[in-house]
């Protein structure tokens, strides 16, 4: 299956002298994920909601400055290859080029919606992260951002006593902060990872004078006052056709799962985490994926199974369940040899790890990344915890799909 049926030919395109501020106000559009961002016809990148959200730049800095370098597809590039693609490159949009112009957006919501009748052939029990990464209700705001940052995550389950008590998003923490303590007016409920928008707000606002004690107010309140009271759960036997239902009707980007004997909650199911399940192999398959190998100077595909080998024997006994390698060329080049952006994506029976790295050449830039992820297991720093390990036989339906159509 490609994806000429579920691109969109309508996306958002800002220049890259565009101001953040007027960027900003077009994510006013909760449905919107990202923009595109060009100089002229030409295609220089995109910015996503999260990476403006997460952004320390002033409103009067360009959009061009922003610009993330994610994979770009053509309108015959298979569903299963583009899942793999937004994994890689941690990108819920990536542009679809036809002649080196962009005529459109393939996105993660328009792929599950392609691909959600199949999913049936497999639970949430075989999708879900079952390391809950929570708060607690007297978490400190300025605590859950550092949570936000460091594990690289939209949306925090808030448990009070072993009760699910609530749900925090990173972006009504963003809007909450740099609203000096006021709630948006009108909003949409639920967007972009969240189960609405509940609770009590703390805090007041005061002149321009006081902003800098503000922010520091604003980060000591407890989230209590800005999380959702309403929490969507599903229990671990469900169909993950209908946990992904469930997330399209509530116009939420996660789940909490509960135990099919209690209400316990006991791991989450994000739409990331099904788009990763379209990217399952066989058992008989390699499980390192390497994209832009091509790039690579005095190295193959054996060389970089070794290297991923000699980081995770770091560890002891880590199991590599999968490991997605991206290389993406950027224009920049020194003494003639490109930029190279390397991400690493490793999912081990101990967690997975991520990192990425910049250099000239995709050798450096690949090591360097692999520094990086090395740095976390020595660590012991996952993000998240992996799934269990996969009954192929009972998912063959969903195999065979994606190798007949």
């Amino acid at each position: 299956m490609d994806i000429s049926e579920i691109l969109s030919t309508k996306f958002t395109e800002f220049d890259i002298g565009t101001p953040l501020s007027k960027v900003a106000g077009a994510f006013e559009n909760r449905q919107l994920d990202a923009v595109v961002v060009t100089d002229g016809d030409e295609y220089r990148g995109v910015v996503s909601r999260r990476q403006l959200a997460s952004s320390s730049n002033q409103p009067s800095a360009k959009v061009g400055t922003q610009a993330q370098h994610v994979p770009t597809v053509d309108r015959t590039e298979d569903v299963r290859e583009v899942a793999r693609l937004m994994l890689g490159s941690d990108a819920k949009t990536l542009p679809v080029l036809k002649d080196d112009r962009v005529v459109g957006v393939v996105t993660a919501d328009a792929v599950l919606r392609a691909v959600s009748p199949y999913l049936d052939a497999v639970t949430v029990d075989d999708a879900y992260t079952s390391k809950l990464i929570s708060a607690t209700p007297e978490t400190t705001v300025g605590q859950a951002l550092n949570t936000f940052r460091e594990a690289r995550i939209a949306h925090l389950p808030v448990i009070d006593e072993g009760s699910l008590a609530g749900m925090l998003s990173l972006y009504d923490v963003i809007d909450f902060t740099t609203r000096g303590g006021r709630k948006s007016q009108g909003a949409a409920t639920g967007r972009g990872g969240r189960g609405g928008r509940g609770g009590r707000t703390g805090g007041g606002h005061g002149g321009s004078g006081s902003r800098g004690g503000e922010s520091d107010r604003l980060l000591d309140l407890p989230v209590r006052n800005l999380m959702t009271d309403a929490v969507a759960t599903v229990k671990r036997s469900a169909p993950l056709d209908t946990a992904v239902e469930a997330m399209f009707d509530r116009e939420i980007s996660s789940l909490v799962v509960t135990s099919d004997e209690t209400d316990e909650p006991i791991g989450i199911v994000t739409k990331t985490d099904v788009i990763e399940a379209l990217t399952w192999e066989r058992e008989d398959r390699q499980a390192v994926q390497v994209f832009g190998l091509d790039l690579l100077d005095g190295m193959d595909y054996d060389d970089v199974v070794a290297l991923l080998e000699s980081v995770t024997s770091k560890y002891g006994d880590m199991r590599v369940i999968k490991a997605s390698i991206e290389l993406n060329e950027h224009k920049e080049q020194s003494r003639g040899v490109p930029l190279v952006l390397a991400r690493i994506r490793l999912v081990t029976d101990r967690g997975y790890f991520t990192a990425e790295g910049e250099g000239y050449g995709a050798t450096h830039a690949l090591r360097l990344a692999a520094n990086g992820v090395e740095r976390q297991v020595l660590k012991g720093k996952t993000y998240g915890h992996s799934k269990k390990h996969r009954d192929t036989e009972r998912q063959e339906p969903l195999y065979g799909w994606w190798l007949g159509g």
